[in-house]
Order: C-alpha cells, then sequence, then structure tokens
C-alpha cells in the first residue's frame, strides 16, 4: 500500500505547497482523500492516472480540501473521458455542497450530466460504511462552525489502517480515529501555539501515548511550524512524498 502526498499545503499556500490531497493505492486500492483546489495540476504534475481513481474522500467543505472538485469533475468528463463509476464520500451536506461548488467554480455545470455514474455518499458520524475495498469510520472533529459537519477518518484497506484527523483543533475523537494506526496522517498547523479550529503539534504530542500509532506523518503546517520542521522529532509531509505501509 503506497500513500502519495500530492498535496500537504495549508489553506494559504504556506512553504509554496499544494492543497491537501493525497493519493492511497493498493493491490486493488485507488483512492483520494481531500481534493483541494490545486489538486487537478499537482495530480497531472505527478503524472496520476485520474481515471484510475474509484472513491474521492472529503473531509470538510472547505476550498484547500475541496476546492479541486469542480476541476476534477468536468477533466473526467471533457478531456480524461472517464468512462469508470466515482464515488465522491464525505459528510452531510456534500450533495448540496457539490452542487455550491460546481455553480460557484463553473456556473451551469452541475446540471450537466456526467457520462459516467457518479455517486455523492453523505457520510454519519462513527458508522463505518464499505465503499469498494475501504471500510471508512468517520469522526466528528472542531474546524467550525460554519462550513461543517468535519470529519476525521479511519480507513481499513487491504489490511492496513489509515487514519486522518483533518483540520481541527485538539478533540478526544483523535484518539479512537488514529488508535494503534499503521499510518496516521495528521495537522500540525503550529508547534506549541494553540489557535481555535486547528491541531498545534504540542496537543497532539500530549495524547501520543494514548493513540500509540506505528508512523505518525505531520501535514497541514503553517509557515511558522514549517521554518521549524528540522527540529521537530517526527517524520512531516512534503508535497510529492511517498510512503508504505
Amino acid at each position: 500500500m503506497e500513500v502519495h502526498f500530492v498535496g500537504c499545503g495549508d489553506a494559504f499556500g504556506s512553504g509554496g505547497r499544494f492543497n491537501t490531497c493525497f493519493h492511497v493505492t493498493g493491490e486493488t486500492a485507488n483512492f483520494l482523500i481531500d481534493c483541494g483546489a490545486t489538486s487537478l495540476v499537482a495530480l497531472k504534475r505527478a503524472n496520476v492516472v485520474l481515471n484510475d481513481i474509484s472513491v474521492i474522500l472529503i473531509t470538510h467543505f472547505h476550498a484547500d480540501h475541496f476546492g479541486g472538485i469542480p476541476p476534477f469533475m468536468l477533466d473526467a468528463q471533457f478531456f480524461s473521458k472517464r468512462t469508470a463509476p466515482l464515488t465522491v464520500a464525505g459528510p452531510f451536506g456534500l450533495k448540496d455542497s457539490f452542487v455550491q461548488a460546481m455553480e460557484t467554480a463553473f456556473p451551469g455545470s452541475s446540471k450537466t450530466k456526467p457520462k459516467f455514474n457518479l455517486e455523492l455518499l453523505e457520510l454519519t458520524e462513527k458508522e463505518t460504511v464499505r465503499i469498494d475495498s475501504l471500510a471508512v469510520a468517520s469522526f466528528l472533529v472542531r474546524h467550525g462552525p460554519p462550513g461543517g459537519p468535519f470529519f476525521a477518518y479511519r480507513i481499513e484497506v487491504e489490511g492496513r489502517i489509515m487514519a486522518y484527523t483533518g483540520d481541527t483543533e485538539w478533540t478526544d475523537a483523535l484518539i479512537e480515529a488514529g488508535r494503534e494506526a499503521d499510518l496516521f496522517v495528521a495537522e500540525a498547523y503550529f508547534r506549541d501555539k494553540k489557535v481555535p479550529l486547528h491541531l498545534d503539534l504540542a496537543s497532539l504530542e500530549a495524547h501520543l501515548p494514548e493513540i500509540r500509532p506505528k508512523r505518525l506523518v505531520l501535514t497541514h503546517m503553517s509557515e511558522d511550524m514549517l521554518r521549524q520542521r528540522d527540529q521537530v522529532p517526527y517524520e512531516c509531509a512534503e508535497d510529492g512524498l511517498r510512503i508504505s505501509i
């Protein structure tokens, strides 16, 4: 199983990084976690075969995690000539947010019927749902309102468990989401500074003995955090990083 950090940046391009988009592939699995506004460019730069992606999991509807959906959809329709089914799954409100995003980016586009089977699947907190080869458990986290709900995910796929915090301030839901995961990808927006709605590394560190992930990778770092990453004793994501789990 390979996890490719196609983009690992925040909403403001800190460090010149692409918005959040993780590409996960295995023997049969091929899916994205989040699809931020810059993701189509990043995916094409990395020569990802877009039509092989079967699922896109969305943590929340902010542009740096969801804004790449409209260009992805129009590319699938008119350029990649997609015929394979695609599932886009995310928190409650996904269907309305999808239409709103499409109409904001490309007016009239939400009324164009795709030439492939598109399923928009709204997930429920703590319910584990089977999506293709994935078993996805959703955990409500704190990144708002407005704009929510906001999810962290625990994904079981091909005998591995991958967890991702999404964007959130500390909440105990992250313990259950990440506990003993083979890979735990966690926001670390600041190192010690606590701000509403985002996770700082100090808060995460205080709970690592409870989470006990087998591998931890930090992501979604601010400019301030990026300046300190050489002093951080944990693995930090970079655009293009590929790891095996």
